[in-house]
This record gives structure tokens, C-alpha cells and sequence, in this order.
């Protein structure tokens, strides 16, 4: 079936192949954006397509380093980087952000490859007052299946944002992305015309 995960054949294939199709389908909201439409933020929240996928690139990116056990920035620093994440800037393109997206993900897949136990620990940063503080440390597997989480979360958040855009759905996304052919059952999205 079309947007499925196909057979894994092991623990480590499985994570990495779904956190792989939550990706993609967050980038799936912003096929066929402008860089204009995908800052927009159409609701109540400050939101974007552009901004989401920035923001999960970033969050990617962090707990590969928490996974890693590199240094942290300082708390101030972060929470700075964080609200930044979550907007795509005026001098950013929504290409950019889709390229950094894929750098963290090979990142990441190279980074899993060469850990041979998913239960390896993965210490609780100190002094994050999101990090619980009764807990020593998570595990590889855990960070994996958080960021499958965090990752299909902010996918269905931008799957409702870019209907707010244009109309536009996963599945017409999908066969427009993917090229299938239109069929009674599945008309491929296209761009609506702009006036001139």
C-alpha cells in the first residue's frame, strides 16, 4: 500500500525505515510550495510547513547529539535556537531547509549504523527542565522511537497546515510526488493556476 513501510528485516531496518516514511511524508506537505507558502502560518498557531520541517531537522539533529553524548549548549543558547527553529527566516529557502533535512538524516543513519546495541544508554542531559530528572538515561532504541514520534507528530500538523494553504491532501501529494498515473479514484495535485 501506497506510503507504507515496506518488510524490515531486523529491529534497527524497522526504526530507521519508519523514521525514514515519517520524513518523508512531512516533506510530502511541502511539495509544490512556494517559499512564500511555506512560511505562511494559515491558523491560530504560528506554524508553517517551512518551519516544521526546520524544526524537526533541529530536533533530529539534537538527539543525535544526546545520543552521541556531545556537549550541549547552554540552556539560554538553546532555548534561542529552539523558538528560531520553528521559522522558516526570510533569507531561508524551503529548498535549504529540505537539504538540511536530508544532511540529518544520512547523519542519523550513519550514526545508527555504527551502534551495536540499541540498548545502549543515552545519559539525561542535567539542567532541562523537560528532561526528567528521575531518569538516568534512555536508550539508542528509545531516541529512535521518540524521534519516529516527534517526527510523525509535526507530519500531521503540516498535513493539516497545507490543507489550509491550498486544499492540497497527503495522498494527492503523494501521487503528484511519486508521478502515479490519475485514475478515477486518485487525481494527482496539481498547482492551481495563478491569475495574471
Amino acid at each position: 500500500m501506497a506510503g507504507n513501510v515496506p518488510p524490515v528485516a531486523d529491529e534497527r531496518e524497522g526504526l530507521l525505515r519508519f523514521l525514514e516514511q515519517q520524513r518523508y511524508v512531512l516533506k510530502l506537505a511541502a511539495h509544490g510550495l512556494t517559499d512564500e507558502q511555506a512560511r505562511y502560518a494559515p491558523t491560530k498557531s504560528s506554524l508553517s510547513v517551512g518551519g516544521l520541517i526546520k524544526h524537526v531537522a533541529s530536533t533530529e539533529d539534537g538527539w543525535i547529539d544526546i545520543a552521541l553524548q556531545l556537549p550541549q549548549k547552554p540552556f539560554d543558547e538553546a532555548m534561542q535556537d529552539y523558538a528560531e527553529a520553528y521559522r522558516l527566516g526570510p533569507e531561508e529557502t524551503l529548498q535549504s531547509v529540505l537539504e538540511r533535512y536530508d544532511e540529518v538524516a544520512a547523519r542519523t543513519a550513519e550514526v545508527i549504523g555504527r551502534i551495536d546495541d540499541l540498548g545502549r544508554p543515552v545519559p539525561v542531559p542535567k539542567g532541562v527542565p523537560w528532561y526528567p530528572t528521575d531518569v538516568d538515561a534512555w536508550s539508542v532504541r528509545w531516541v529512535l522511537l521518540h524521534l519516529i514520534e516527534e517526527t510523525a507528530r509535526h507530519a500531521g500538523h503540516a498535513d493539516i497546515i497545507r490543507e489550509h494553504v491550498d486544499g492540497a491532501t497527503a495522498f494527492p501529494l503523494m501521487a503528484a510526488a511519486e508521478n502515479w498515473p490519475e485514475t478515477p479514484w486518485m487525481k494527482p495535485w496539481k498547482p492551481s493556476p495563478q491569475p495574471a
